[in-house]
C-alpha cells in the first residue's frame, strides 16, 4: 500500500481510487453496497445500490460476499459523508436480490 500525503492546498479525494468500483459502505446506522460513481464533500452516489440490513460477520462479508439481509434500491442512492464510518472495496458482484 502506498501512503500519500494530501495537502490542504490541492483538491484531492481519498475516494478517487474507488470511483467506478463496487464498495461496501458502513455508516453510523446502516450499511450499503453499490458502485461508487461520484463523491463530493457531502455525499457519495452509489449505483445499483442495496441497503444491507444484516451483513453477518463483517470479515466474512468482505472476504466472501456473504450477506444475511439485503434490500436493493430500485437504482441509485446518495449516502451522506458525515455519517460514514468506513468504505471498503467490494470484490464481489453487487447484491441485487432481496434477501
Amino acid at each position: 500500500m502506498t501512503v500519500r500525503r494530501i495537502s490542504t492546498d490541492q483538491e484531492a479525494s481519498l475516494l478517487d481510487d474507488l470511483l467506478g468500483s463496487n464498495v461496501f459502505v458502513r455508516s453510523v446506522t446502516f450499511h450499503y453496497t453499490g458502485k461508487l460513481v461520484a463523491a463530493d464533500d457531502s455525499f457519495l452516489l452509489l449505483e445499483d445500490a442495496s441497503w444491507i440490513a444484516d451483513s453477518g460477520r463483517f470479515s466474512e462479508a468482505l472476504a466472501h460476499g456473504s450477506l444475511n439481509e439485503v434490500e436493493p434500491f430500485p437504482g441509485s442512492c446518495f449516502v451522506a459523508r458525515g455519517a460514514i464510518v468506513d468504505v471498503s472495496h467490494w470484490q464481489h458482484e453487487l447484491p441485487r436480490q432481496k434477501k
